[in-house]
């Protein structure tokens, strides 16, 4: 499990509002080295960036709300900001602090702020709306709330970004009458430009050796790729269930994910949940981790609540399986993506492959009412903002290349993958 929680109590981590490091990092190109280094993103390319000028120059408040399907993203965007000649501010989950001195620096430095994704964060939301209604600079959100390994679907939106939106607008419109917030759609879309299957060799190799298993070079990609995910979910299905299960993909991984989640919810929220796995893992650690903070379990208590927490990890990383994804879209990319997905659930890290090319899109500006329209079940701002942004991933999709075997029978076959 990687560290994304800790038994520690939260401190806010205000965002860095001077200019020269911002500036320094830009103009030596920093961000460039670091994501060639660190995650293989090696150019890139902004599209209707002129969008977010026009925004920039009329003085608007801005919130930029990107997909997020790697944890390179919020670099990426950086790459957006040198192009519209802009400095950003940008909300980042705690426990990114939390992984050594120099990015817990890197992120305050370029306008990073934390958020405790675990609690009601009421310094975060207030800064957020104060960015807003000040309108120095663009504000960015990944409303996905997390990393999906997903490049072309989106997953369930957090509607909390709605109330930080018309918050903001708010204070806008007392700051500026003439004025008003708006919000960019940004899709990220990234395209592997090397040999895949070269590259993904290795990998499938060290899987297939943890598996004792034979290496399977003599069958097709797809192929081998299938093979592993089903072999990872039959393992989860046997440590949990007693025995791999019947029926579709979509029903195993659904029935997999109550198995984790169900008991834990019946025993701190008092009733099992549905829906979206992302908000239930929330309310689930929002419960958790203060009596674990506060430190009045003893050793035996402490201990099931790990085990608790990784057993909530686990059914947010089924989660990230959509069960349709290579089978409805077998491209370069999608493969690529649940090979990493595969290497970082068993690992928690993933090789570094290199050849990616960054393409950043930007939306056409909502702009942001101060109240929301009743009568509506969902937010109609959030609607708005999921079928623009859904809309410029399937758009940007259609540049992608399908794998050369894609039309043999084994892309019939399913993948999916859980971690061991």
């Amino acid at each position: 499990m990687q560290e994304i929680v800790f038994e520690k109590p939260y401190e806010f981590i205000p965002p860095h509002r001077g200019d020269w490091w911002p500036s320094f990092i830009q103009r030596f190109r920093l961000i460039d080295r670091w994501l060639r280094k660190s995650h293989g993103v090696v150019s890139y390319q902004c599209r209707n960036e002129w969008r977010l000028r026009d925004s920039l120059k009329a003085g608007y408040g801005i919130l930029l709300t990107p997909n997020h399907c790697r944890p390179a993203d919020p670099i990426v965007m950086g790459w957006l900001a040198r192009e519209c000649n802009t400095h950003v501010f940008a909300m980042a989950s705690w426990h990114l602090y939390q992984q050594g001195w120099f990015t817990a620096f890197a992120i305050e430095k370029m306008g990073g702020f934390s958020v405790y994704r675990e609690g009601v964060d009421r310094k975060a939301l207030n800064t957020s709306i104060n960015i807003l209604g000040e309108a120095k600079r663009p504000l960015i959100i990944f409303p996905e709330g997390a990393v999906t390994r997903t490049n072309d679907r989106l997953t369930a939106l957090l509607d909390g970004i709605a109330f930080i939106a018309r918050a903001g607008a708010k204070k806008r419109q007392k700051v500026d009458a003439n004025s008003k917030v708006v919000v960019h759609p940004v899709a990220i879309n990234y395209r592997f430009n090397g040999d895949l299957e070269a590259t993904l060799d290795p990998v499938l190799t060290k899987i297939e050796h943890r598996f004792s298993w034979r290496v399977h070079r003599q069958r097709s990609l797809i192929d081998r790729i299938s093979t592993i995910g089903e072999g990872l979910l039959a393992l989860k299905e046997i440590e949990y269930f007693g025995q791999p299960q019947d029926g579709g993909l979509h029903e195993r991984l659904n029935g997999l994910i109550d198995r984790l989640l169900i008991p834990l919810e019946e025993y701190w929220l008092d009733e099992a949940k549905s829906g979206p796995v992302v908000p239930r893992v929330k309310d689930l650690r929002m419960q958790i981790l203060p009596k674990m903070v506060k430190g009045d379990l003893d050793e035996e208590e402490r201990n099931r609540c790990w085990e608790q927490l990784a057993d909530i990890y686990l059914s947010q990383q089924i989660a990230s399986y959509p069960p349709d994804y290579i089978t409805e879209n077998p491209s370069i990319h999608r493969l690529l993506e649940t090979v990493e997905r595969y290497e970082e659930d068993l690992t928690d890290k993933v090789t570094v492959h290199g050849n990616l090319h960054a393409i950043i899109d930007v939306g056409e500006a909502i702009e942001v009412t101060p109240k929301r329209e009743p009568g509506s079940v969902s937010d109609p701002l959030m609607d708005v903002i999921e079928r623009e942004l859904q809309s410029m991933l399937d758009e940007l999709t259609k540049g992608s290349p399908l794998w050369k075997d894609a039309s043999i029978e084994s892309v019939e076959r399913q993948v999916t993958a859980i971690g061991t």
